[in-house]
């Protein structure tokens, strides 16, 4: 089997013109940076798209958005069929990269037991999650990743539990890399692409996506929206180099998150609990500032 023979290398509109992702759609930003990132490391590649907003930006078939070959996957099997088709690939000695590009319902809960496995063989692919915190394919239900006391279409009243720390459960698998992506800090997030592209394994990529449409936010807010996240310390950036040596990129610097749950109407301001917020950021920040002065890279 000729696995990727027909492989091109893609230009920089990895994701072409015509899809139909929402204005303001951070998978969108993503799927761009990762498209120049390939031009820039010269590189090919072959995505694995489990059902999520990802594979519907597609379109209809037999035309597609994007431009490059896409296998279409269940939602709990992206992982394995990506570990499949990288075999292939090494077994004939082709090049290019797997790229598994997923929602966190496809990562985070469905699909978490085809990810936990190839890392724990340490597959030689890259998962990149898009997290926008909810199934936002499907109207936008509660995810393990959603955030305490956000309204879905399944907590209307707001979630009571809070989000799954993946990246640390994925670090404790042992993998190559693992980091965390800010499209608010597009230097760091393509540095952090070639990094990934350079090396082999199993490489998993935490892309914080908002989802104008599921947050109820304003489209134009999203970029700011990520900003506040990583200022405020809700969402760390920072890269873990084979389970154990970690390095912060962008450090908070203590502003408050409050902004951040008011431009999003999928909050109600007066259930936010502000000073358990700020103090589980703190105590998280200091947790990582901890692990990258006594395991550095």
């Amino acid at each position: 089997m000729n696995a990727t023979a027909a492989l091109q290398k893609p230009d920089a509109c990895l994701l072409r013109a015509g899809n139909t992702n929402c204005g303001g759609c951070g998978m969108s930003v993503g799927l761009t940076m990762l498209g120049r990132a390939l031009v820039e490391a010269d590189e090919s590649c072959s995505l694995v798209i489990p059902a999520c907003c990802g594979i519907v930006a597609a379109g209809a078939f037999p035309t597609t958005s994007y431009g490059v070959p896409t296998i279409a996957a269940t939602f709990a099997s992206s992982a394995a069929v990506a570990s499949g088709y990288a075999s292939i690939r090494d077994l004939n000695d082709e090049p290019g990269q797997v790229i598994c590009w997923a929602g966190d319902g496809g990562t985070y809960d469905i699909g978490f037991a085809t990810v936990s496995a190839a890392a724990e063989r340490n597959e030689n692919i890259i998962y990149i999650c898009y997290d926008n915190e909810i199934y936002g394919n499907t109207g936008g239900q509660r995810s393990s990743a959603t955030p305490a006391g956000a309204r879905t279409t399944t907590t209307p009243a707001g979630k009571a539990e809070n989000k799954k720390d993946i990246m640390s459960i994925m670090a404790a698998h042992g993998i190559p890399y693992a980091a965390t992506l800010s499209m608010a800090h597009p230097e760091d997030f393509s540095r952090k692409l070639a990094t990934a592209l350079s090396m082999t394994g199993m490489r998993f990529l935490l892309m914080h996506s908002p989802c104008p449409t599921g947050w109820k936010s304003e489209p134009e807010d999203s970029v700011e929206l990520v900003r506040i996240a990583v200022a405020s310390g809700l969402f760390p950036v920072y890269e873990v180099f084979g389970g154990s040596r970690y390095r912060i990129n962008v450090n908070p610097d203590d502003s408050d998150p409050a902004e951040y749950f008011h431009r999003q109407r999928r909050f109600k301001d007066a259930d936010i609990d502000l000073e358990a917020t700020r103090r589980y950021c703190k105590e998280r920040s200091q947790r990582l500032q901890l692990l990258a002065r006594e395991y550095p890279v």
